[in-house]
Formats: C-alpha cells, sequence, structure tokens
C-alpha cells in the first residue's frame, strides 16, 4: 500500500462493515475472496463492488473446473444504497470482524471451454452456455489483518483526487476455506480449503493502475506468501510491499522480484517470484494452469487496461499449493505495459513441464 508522506493506517473492526458513502461519483466499496482445495484442484475467486453513487454494483465470480475450464459470471446488478454487500446473487456476510467470514452465490455460471474467450466478452456471453451454479463458503483468518485506512498523522482523512484514487482504505488477510461450490450439479467440497482476500473503499478509478503483479498464496495455516509489485507512470523505482506468513506472525516483504515467461500473446505461463524479508529469502515457482483475461475500456479512448486472472500451482521448498497471479497492465499495441522493452516472447519455444 502506498502511503503518502505525513499519514499513518487506522485498522478498525468496523472497517469490515460498509461505510456511508462519500459525494464522489466514483465511490467504490468491494470485497474480494479467492478458496481453493489444492487436493481437488478447484479454485475460484469472486468480488462484490458496490458503487452507490451510479446506482449498481460489481458482481464477478470466477470457478476454475478440474480439466481446464472455467465457470464465470459478470453483471452491474442495481443498487440505490451502500447498506450490505448483496447483489446480483452473491452476498458476503461478516460474522466476527477480522476473523470470520461467510461468502454465497446462486445463479447462472458461463461455462467456458476455453477461458481466453473471456477475452471477448461479447461473444463469450452470445456463444458459450449457462448452467446453474451456487457456493456458500466460510472463511476463517488466519493471520493478523493488514492494512487500514489512510489518515492524517493527528487521525483525520486524507483528501483524495476521485480521478486519479484507487482506494481510501485498504484491508487483507490470509485465510482458511471450509464449504462447497456446486456448478451444472456437480458438487466440490472444500474441507481444508486455503485463500485469501481483500476489501477496499474510497474513491476508485480504475485506470489510475498503471500496472501491478499481485501474488497471494496461502500453502497453509502457518505459511502465506504476498508480494505486490506496482509500476509507476512517470517511472522510477517500482513500489514493492507484501507480507510472509510464518507461524501466525508476518514478515513484513522488503523486496521483492518478479520474473515472467510469456506465450505469444503475453499471457503469462510460468512465473518466478523472490521475496525477500529480514528474516530471509523466499523463492516461489509458480506453473499458469489457466488464464481468464479481463479488461477495463477507457471512455476518453485511451489504453485499455488488461488483467490477467490466472490459476497457478505454486511450490515454495517442499510445499505446494493453488493461488493466483493476478497483474494488471495498460496495454500499448498488444504490450503490456510492466514489459515494455521487453523482446516479443519466444512463443515457438515448448513450455517447459507441460
Amino acid at each position: 500500500m502506498y502511503m503518502p508522506p505525513d499519514t499513518r493506517l487506522r485498522l478498525d473492526p468496523r472497517d469490515e462493515y460498509t461505510h456511508t458513502p462519500e459525494a464522489a461519483g466514483n465511490y467504490n466499496e468491494s470485497m474480494y475472496f479467492n478458496a481453493f482445495d489444492t487436493a481437488t484442484g478447484v479454485g475460484a475467486w469472486f468480488r462484490l463492488g458496490n458503487r452507490p453513487n451510479e446506482g449498481h454494483a460489481e458482481m464477478t465470480c470466477c470457478i476454475y473446473l478440474p480439466g481446464g475450464r472455467v465457470a464465470f459470471m459478470f453483471g452491474r446488478p442495481a443498487i440505490d444504497n451502500n447498506d450490505a454487500m448483496d447483489a446480483g446473487g452473491m452476498r458476503f456476510e461478516v460474522i466476527e470482524p477480522f476473523r470470520r467470514l461467510r461468502c454465497s452465490y446462486e445463479g447462472e455460471l458461463l461455462i467456458m471451454d476455453d477461458p481466453l474467450a473471456m477475452a471477448n466478452p461479447s461473444r463469450a456471453f452470445k456463444t458459450c452456455p449457462k448452467k446453474p451454479g451456487a457456493f456458500v463458503l466460510d472463511f476463517e483468518g488466519i493471520s493478523p489483518m493488514h492494512g487500514g485506512e489512510i489518515v492524517t498523522m493527528d487521525g483525520r482523512p486524507i483528501d483524495v483526487d476521485p480521478a486519479l484514487s484507487v482506494y481510501r482504505g485498504h484491508t487483507e488477510q490470509n485465510m482458511a476455506v471450509t464449504g462447497h461450490i456446486t456448478v451444472d450439479g456437480q458438487r466440490f467440497d472444500f474441507v481444508q480449503g486455503t485463500g485469501y482476500r481483500d476489501k477496499s473503499w474510497g474513491p476508485r478509478h480504475w485506470h489510475s493502475f498503471f500496472w501491478y503483479k499481485w501474488i497471494p498464496v496461502t500453502f497453509d495455516r502457518d505459511f502465506g506468501v504476498l508480494l505486490s509489485i506496482k509500476g509507476r507512470p512517470e517511472g522510477g523505482a517500482n513500489r514493492i510491499s507484501g507480507n510472509v506468513l510464518r507461524g501466525g506472525v508476518y514478515e513484513p516483504v522488503i523486496d521483492g522480484r518478479i520474473e515472467t515467461d510469456y506465450d505469444k500473446d503475453w499471457y503469462p505461463r510460468a512465473v518466478t517470484a523472490t521475496v525477500t524479508t529480514v528474516q530471509g529469502v523466499y523463492l516461489l515457482q509458480g506453473r499458469v494452469l489457466c488464464t481468464v483475461p479481463l479488461r477495463h475500456r477507457r471512455r476518453d479512448g485511451g489504453s485499455d487496461t488488461r488483467i490477467t486472472e490466472s490459476l497457478t500451482e505454486w511450490r515454495c521448498g517442499d510445499r505446494i499449493a493453488l493461488g493466483m497471479t493476478e497483474f494488471c497492465d495498460r496495454m500499448d499495441g498488444g504490450v503490456p505495459v510492466s514489459e515494455a522493452g521487453r523482446a516479443t516472447p519466444a512463443a515457438a519455444m515448448p513450455e517447459a513441464g507441460r
């Protein structure tokens, strides 16, 4: 999280619940969760973003199924307040702040044999079949909360420019997950699932992101890694942040590096992350199993923003777990800005380990 000068973080359990919306037209309050059962190969992520001043929410559900298929749904259901995270068939409930939450969904899901079809969402929604889906998942926090609301040193809210802002407050946490997901009548139980969650609130302009690479992985109850690297449009050193969870305690990340092998269309297929804390250096090797490409189009004709949501098999030492690789980039001539100046991917080379 980037902190302006002379500010601090205020972490308050009341921020688990919804806030009174600010006057900014693009006020956003969102919650994101991911969940994985490494034994069965099933993963999911889902998000609700309330935009009460715009009269709608943003609802996304993405379920990675065995065999490479993906069940997906996106919608902008109408809302007229910010009283709850409950829209489009999806609901998030706070059972105990900072500790227990419940997520549920019931509705249609688009079934994609080729998840890259979402690069053209209009065509995908017209041609891919829709099937019923549902989930009820209970999330238990297994780490301290990270983040909070950015305030001045004496506790006052900071001024933000709605046209440039991404959030006013932001929290994250490693999770254990139990429950079940059902897609087209097939049920998948999460007995010892792992996951991650975040929440943000305040004015949000999606295109304020230049580029970022975000890797959240919870290997088990005792070990997890978060690495976030953000690029600056003005150049200069990247912003690097994150934590390594060891036995219920966070080790703050002091340095990090992400190296990516791409296919010819600049979709990631293998990732190496080097994460440094005061206590040591952690090497993560990721094999991308499935990617869903999403996009945000600019209304002013500028460059689109592309977000690749990749189910990834992560290894760190003798630990193996499913997790996410999320890359967000403005696109310049079909090339992610984070890779500007890099040679075209060697598309003809075989993929190691595939």
